[in-house]
């Protein structure tokens, strides 16, 4: 499904600019308000408080031993990684994706 911005979507917006996109997404049924889509990231980040929320069973997590390295240069060992459901969208333009 094709993304596009309307002008009423620049609305405020200072051009050119390369501000990240901020969403709100459907997440295992649960509506997860300002995530951070970064093209230029390698991961997808799910933050403990969050997932704490999503109330998932810390045993669904898969071990993961490579550490990530933090925008500040500091080293952070994820406790691990997960595939969850995610919908985009409302119907009829709605899609579902699972992302590890």
């Amino acid at each position: 499904e094709v993304i596009t911005f309307s002008e009423a979507d620049y609305e405020g917006v200072r051009l050119p600019h390369d501000d990240a996109v901020v969403v709100t997404l459907l997440v295992e049924l649960f509506t997860i308000k300002r995530i951070l889509i970064d093209s230029g990231s390698s991961a997808d980040i799910l933050y403990e408080h969050a997932f704490d929320q999503l109330r998932i069973p810390t045993y669904q997590l898969k071990p993961v031993k490579t550490p990530l390295v933090g925008f500040a240069g500091e080293t952070i060992h994820p406790l691990g990684s997960i595939n969850l459901s995610v919908v985009a969208g409302t119907t009829p333009c709605q899609t579902q994706i699972d992302m590890t």
